[in-house]
């Protein structure tokens, strides 16, 4: 571990009961979605370089509007 962790988690240590259990929740549920997000990005890697290739071709046949016209 750490010596910056170690220090989160003596701080976290002085917080009330109720406080440490709605941190560590919290921390629980980030470390899953953070688990769930590479799992899903380290998979799309053909998937995503098939849509920027259709994109191009869509905007090769001149069919693609710049960003800021969809901003206004």
């Amino acid at each position: 571990m750490t010596r910056m962790l170690e220090r989160a988690f003596e701080e976290a240590a002085r917080l009330a009961p109720a406080d440490q259990d709605a941190l560590a929740q919290w921390l629980l549920e980030e470390l899953k979605s953070e688990r769930r997000w590479s799992e899903l990005l380290e998979g799309s890697g053909d998937f995503l370089a098939h849509l920027a290739d259709e994109a191009i071709k869509v905007h090769r046949k001149g069919r693609s509007e710049p960003l800021e016209a969809h901003l206004n």
